[in-house]
């Protein structure tokens, strides 16, 4: 292991060519660093344009790869003036440090003026898209669900499974924080998170060594809105909205910072009546099923937070975040499977009517302890101490009722009480140091976490109102992660136009299920594996010519299953619609290559490919104890293959119209044999289209024309899906210098916004539709108060469409 280190450590080291850079800091009148600001070097004889960077969260910044030549540089922030040096002459290899740079506040006139940032909507790094949710018109009254299927290079499923550039097995982050959850249980926990809470969406494809090797097409971070404004300052808003069904939230934040401390909370509501139309038709050992599943749902959830940040001294931040989220669901499901002879359709044999009625609660706690040392300008030194509990009540009652043809005689009943709480509970602790050496940036950092998870899946017959404990259909699951993991990293400018990125991750896993069943005959052995995996990265950028740039990434990942998918229990919409999970499921392992091309600092378009060994998918087959029945399983598939292309293209028409398109298309080819027949050979072509007309009209008017096209596809391992679309608009006015901002939307305004396709497995041929309440019209009321003008240390922002010249 010391050898493989030092090998390591060595290629990372290399020197590579001379070359020039420029660095500095940003900071204030009061010694408090400006992030996110926008630096830029221009050519003195025609003021084009030739790098551009920001600062980071130390205020630091660095331009790399300069030629020689004259230039002047220009830092730009909003509420300041614009900080410029003249006369700035590069001669062969330079690093020139420009030191600490104080940027002044803008005077204030006898009015008092708000300056107001314009953030694009999407902005491409080298390592993420940003997908600025933060100030759209037609992403109000949403969740976070939604505004991830309007999200570039995203696509959402029927079951609500993310993937990113045709790959599934994306991890989903809070505010840098993973969420340990999956399935059901992650998708309701996204649906309580309304887009009046989200800031921005960061779509990382190609994660360097620092990041967890967990996902394989990635990392969606979901970064929070947080008020960090000098002063006391606060906001309060709600929205309304009205499709067949109600919903609407209430929310509220506020912050007091000064030098020393920030202090900062918020407090939500949300209430959300929804339903879920999902229909099937089955063909399967010579019968055909006519299955209909109407599902309505009532939740309410309340969200708080609150934390502080303590500058202890110039080098030393000390932060604690405290979260928290409590929700309530009710859920009523009217389910009917007619059954009939696949030879005689109309000859019905007998109707089963499994309607149910359910309830629900979770609450989620998390809290974050965070130290920062910045030892000096080219070194820092971050810790984080991390806890997060996930718990979960459910409970469900189902008849199970079997009819004659004509549905006036009880052929058969059957009723079971669901009770199915679950329990997680996750520890982490991080420690991350950064250091420049040899001309580049050197990370190294380790980390172990701890997942526990704890489930109840017991099962009752009822019978005149007495419940009986069902010992062969119940168990207790208890699942524990450990993962111990280690990285290095380096990331350097090779020569005036070349810039590389390696790294090395090793992460140890320890993985244990035990599966207690109430029938000692039924008791399993736990299920445990141990593994050491190897995760490199690399990135490689190459400045074509002033504005065109290539960049091309490598990853290696691994996708674990979890408790959901490793639980052997079977969970059951009715008797004859099951789901059960696998125990013997293998981690999956990816390998993924991307190269990008970037024009004119905004035109961006991405091409990969990626392969999978040992997918972990869906499955969809008949039973193999009830010919009647099917159920969903969980299994790894021999491989997935995946070939795909993105384009982002802003354009600005005119100073008041702003377009931007977000294309996308891929190749899915997904393989396995299981003996039998039970074959997987699906090889599909799909293609997506997002576009957002911005207006920016007279007395503070916005309106926003967008929508969406996703073309055939593939969920999971076999279902394949036609098309589906929406359109959907916006209006905006902004009162008391843009304090108050009030919002009306229309979305899906056509109703193209509902699924249907076909999956063949095993034997079962099976055509699904699926609807729910996605046509709503909104209506939004946010307002801001304190000292918003006096901006603070740090603000989210991406670059200007285009940067701006001096004028």
């Amino acid at each position: 292991m010391k050898q493989v280190f030092s090998l390591l450590l060595v290629c990372l080291l290399f020197n590579g060519h001379a070359q020039s850079t420029i660095k500095g800091k940003l900071i204030e009148g009061d010694d408090l660093v400006i992030m996110y600001a926008n630096v830029a070097l221009y050519n003195t004889l025609d003021s084009t344009l030739v790098k551009v960077e920001s600062s980071n969260e130390e205020g630091n910044f660095t331009i790399h790869n300069i030629v020689s030549g004259n230039y002047f540089f220009k830092a730009t922030y909003v509420g300041y003036d614009d900080y410029i040096l003249p006369d700035l002459e590069i001669n062969g290899n330079q690093n020139i440090d420009l030191g600490e740079i104080t940027m002044q506040m803008q005077s204030l006139g006898i009015e008092e003026v708000t300056v107001t940032a314009k953030r694009q909507m999407v902005v491409i790094k080298p390592d993420r898209t940003i997908f600025n949710v933060e100030g759209t018109v037609n992403n109000v009254g949403t969740d976070a669900i939604s505004l991830l299927r309007k999200a570039p290079s995203v696509t959402v499923d029927n079951n609500d499974n993310v993937s990113v550039l045709g790959r599934s097995g994306v991890i989903i982050y809070i505010d840098g924080k993973r969420i340990p959850l999956s399935g059901d249980d992650l998708s309701n926990y996204l649906k309580n998170i309304t887009s009046d809470q989200i800031d921005r969406i960061d779509i990382i494809t190609s994660p360097s060594a620092k990041y967890e090797a967990e996902g394989n097409a990635g990392i969606i971070d979901i970064i929070l809105k947080k008020d960090v404004n000098l002063g006391a300052n606060g906001s309060v808003g709600g929205t309304f909205s009205q499709g067949l069904k109600t919903r609407y939230n209430l929310n509220s934040s506020g912050n007091y910072r000064n030098k020393k401390v920030n202090i900062f909370g918020n407090f939500g509501y949300n209430a959300n009546d929804n339903f879920n139309q999902i229909d099937a038709t089955s063909y399967q050992n010579d019968l055909y099923l006519v299955e209909t599943n109407n599902f309505q749902f009532d939740r309410s959830n309340f969200s708080y937070g609150f934390g502080m940040d303590f500058f202890l001294a110039e080098k030393h931040t000390l932060g604690v975040l405290y979260n928290g989220r409590y929700s309530k669901n009710k859920e009523t499901v009217v389910n009917k499977i007619i059954i009939s002879p696949a030879n005689n359709i109309n000859e019905i044999d007998s109707v089963l009517v499994a309607d149910s009625d359910g309830t629900g609660s979770r609450l989620n706690n998390t809290v974050n302890l965070n130290y920062r040392y910045s030892i000096d300008k080219n070194q820092s030194l971050n810790i984080d101490l991390d806890y997060g509990n996930y718990m979960n009540d459910k409970d469900r009652t189902q008849p199970n009722i079997y009819f004659n043809a004509t549905e006036d005689t009880i052929l058969y009943s059957k009723t079971n009480q669901f009770t199915t709480p679950n329990d997680i509970k996750i520890y982490a602790v991080k420690l991350d140091y950064e250091r420049e050496i040899g001309k580049g940036q050197f990370s190294v950092g380790t980390k172990y976490s701890r997942v526990e998870t704890n489930n109840t899946f017991k099962v009752f017959d009822v019978e005149d109102e007495m419940q009986t404990l069902d010992i062969v259909k119940s168990n207790l699951f208890d699942y524990t992660e450990n993962v111990y993991a280690g990285y290095v990293n380096y990331a350097r400018a090779l020569g005036e136009k070349w810039n590389f990125s390696a790294g090395l991750r090793l992460e140890q896993t320890s993985i244990k299920g035990n599966l207690t069943a109430f029938d000692p005959n039924l008791q399993e052995p736990p299920t445990q594996s141990k593994y050491l995996s190897w995760f490199p990265s690399a990135g490689l950028t190459w400045q074509v010519a002033e504005k065109h740039a290539l960049a091309l990434n490598y990853g290696r990942r691994i996708n674990r299953p979890d408790y959901n998918v490793l639980n052997p229990f079977k969970n059951q919409l009715s008797e004859l619609s099951l789901s059960t999970g696998n125990p013997e499921l293998l981690p999956e392992i990816v390998n993924n290559v991307e190269l990008g091309y970037t024009v004119a600092y905004k035109y961006n378009f991405k091409i990969a490919y990626s392969r999978t060994i040992d997918k972990i998918t869906r499955l969809i087959g008949p039973d193999e104890n009830d010919p009647r029945a099917n159920y969903i399983s969980w299994d790894n598939l021999a491989s997935e293959t995946v070939y795909s292309i993105n384009a982002s293209l802003p354009f600005s028409v005119k100073k008041v119209w702003d377009i931007y398109f977000n294309l996308g298309a891929s190749h899915v080819n997904n393989q396995a044999n299981y003996g039998d027949g039970a074959i997987v050979d699906v090889k599909v072509f799909t293609y997506n289209f997002y576009a957002q007309n911005t207006f920016k009209l007279p007395k503070e008017f916005k309106i926003e024309l967008s929508g969406w096209y996703s073309g055939p596809g593939v969920w999971g391992g076999v279902f394949r899906y036609d098309a589906n679309w929406s359109i959907d608009a916006g209006i905006q006015k902004e009162f008391f210098d843009q304090k108050l901002k009030v919002r009306l939307s229309v979305n899906n305004i056509f109703d193209g916004f509902g699924w249907r396709g076909v999956s063949e497995f095993d034997g079962l041929v099976s055509y699904g539709r699926g609807d729910w309440d996605n046509r709503f019209f909104t209506a939004s009321v946010k307002y801001n108060f304190g000292n918003q003008n006096v901006k603070s240390r740090k603000r989210n922002t991406g670059i200007e469409n285009e940067s701006k010249r001096v004028e």
